[in-house]
């Protein structure tokens, strides 16, 4: 049966990520700020993307209902208003949101890509890399299966603590494109080997540029 994915927000991420996860065969349904919609696709779908505001968040999940046992995808960025970080260090957003709905299995991804890339996963023919962050192991892995099937090298990163390191990369990204002028076509990869002896990996985080 294939996987039912619920696509939250119908703005630039949200469009984006709907494109690629179709392309990729997946059953998507997609809303933006309807709330019978909203709840519709959060009862049908097994794993829920969110595509809004981080702002928007406490709004979505009252409009949501109940969502027991399914995975959620973060791909916010916990921005202010006059984009600053809004939570940092000792908790993140995405750690927030898991608290909102414990019952969830919450999952950050997609947060530190600009929207016009999220569609292919990648910068020209450069693949790009997508961070996974959760508790929940096999969430963390169905999540890395549906980034790989976009297009992205999906990486572990690890329990969702580590959100709060994925959502200052996230803010890195906005800086280093908007705030700094390199512009969007810009995105992270992380250089690293696959195999038995994983544990001795050596691995380095690279900006690729076009």
């Amino acid at each position: 049966m294939k996987t039912k994915i619920g696509v939250i927000g119908n703005g630039n991420v949200g469009g984006a990520l709907e494109r690629g996860l179709t392309r990729a065969g997946f059953e998507v349904q997609s809303t933006g700020k309807d709330d019978a919609a909203v709840r519709r696709i959060g009862a049908w779908a097994d794993t829920i993307l969110l595509a809004v505001p981080y702002v928007a968040l406490p709004e979505t999940l009252r409009a949501l209902g109940p969502l027991d046992g399914k995975v959620v995808v973060d791909a916010t960025n916990a921005l202010t208003p006059d984009f600053q970080l809004a939570v940092g260090f000792t908790t993140s957003g995405a750690e927030e949101l898991q608290r909102a709905v414990p019952t969830a299995r919450v999952v950050k991804a997609f947060n530190t890509i600009f929207a016009q890339h999220m569609d292919s996963g990648r910068v020209k023919e450069q693949r790009l890399t997508a961070l996974v962050a959760g508790d929940d192991a096999d969430a963390r892995k169905h999540v890395a299966a549906l980034a790989s099937a976009i297009g992205f090298d999906p990486v572990d990163a690890g329990p969702l603590r580590n959100a709060r390191w994925l959502e200052s990369l996230g803010y890195l990204n906005i800086q280093l494109g908007y705030v700094l002028g390199m512009g969007p076509d810009i995105g992270f990869t992380l250089v690293h080997r696959r195999g038995r002896r994983a544990r001795q990996n050596v691995r380095r985080v690279g900006l690729v540029t076009q």
